[in-house]
């Protein structure tokens, strides 16, 4: 049986962290989003692997918030800032369905939240997991990309790390032509509608695909998985061995 911890899970490497070295310097001052940052374990942990860079972690439940905001005090975290608002295709005020639970397999005093990590502005569609509950909704703040590095005047991102659960094309059309000044980006994509009309795999590879980014790395396992991308403008990628050796050269 996995043992689930934050502290274990925090201070153990990204499993990405091999891929983004091929691309980036440790000392490279990047511009990463952490997209759904849930508790903000993946900014924390981006922020070890390249210490001088700027990262937000946009996260929009007050819970989750208030536990971000812990973990940069509790990490010593200095390059990680956490901004309050959902990521969407329009500006505004959205309902937010507010995912909890914990399974029945697993011990109750666990330093590990299970049922925080599937909310959505999506409306849950197919659960999966009978322990998992959608029983509450809040309205909150959204926001798109595209305003949010126009008003902070930022002209290119680096890296994206995005976990919105079918929220993604909602994010990626926000951006607006951001998203072609994006070098790097990671999503979670699904094959099954887990979240009503959310987009599946394919949408999210045509529409990757038609906005100038390669496909490099998918894993999915049991209709759902893990996707990394990486824009054609500023990457050549070589693969051998049937993609089990890639080489990302820089244009």
């Amino acid at each position: 049986m996995t043992i689930y911890n934050r502290d274990n899970y925090i201070l153990t490497d990204s499993p990405l962290k091999k891929d983004l070295l091929k691309l980036f310097k440790k000392n490279d001052k990047l511009t990463i989003l952490d997209i759904g940052g849930c508790e903000g374990e993946e900014s924390i942990r981006y922020s070890r692997i390249f210490p001088f860079s700027s990262i937000y972690v946009f996260e929009p439940l007050p819970d989750n918030q208030k536990l971000v905001a812990e973990n940069i005090i509790k990490y010593k975290v200095e390059n990680v800032a956490l901004i309050p608002f959902a990521v969407s295709d329009e500006e505004g005020i959205s309902q937010f369905y507010v995912s909890s639970g914990h399974p029945e397999n697993q011990p109750k005093d666990l330093d590990w939240d299970f049922g925080n990590k599937s909310s959505s502005l999506l409306t849950p569609e197919f659960n999966p997991h009978k322990w998992l509950n959608f029983n509450d909704t809040i309205n909150v703040k959204t926001i798109t990309l595209n305003s949010f590095l126009a008003n902070n005047k930022i002209n290119n991102v680096d890296f994206i790390h995005m976990d919105v659960q079918g929220a993604e094309l909602k994010v990626l059309t926000g951006a607006n032509d951001f998203i072609k000044e994006t070098k790097a980006i990671w999503l979670e994509v699904a094959d099954i509608e887990l979240y009503k009309n959310q987009p599946l795999r394919k949408d999210i590879e045509n529409f990757m695909d038609s906005n100038g980014f390669n496909l490099v790395k998918s894993e999915i396992d049991c209709q759902v998985g893990d996707q990394f991308y990486l824009n054609k403008k500023y990457y050549k990628i070589i693969s051998l061995f049937n993609r089990r050796l890639q080489f990302y050269l820089k244009k």
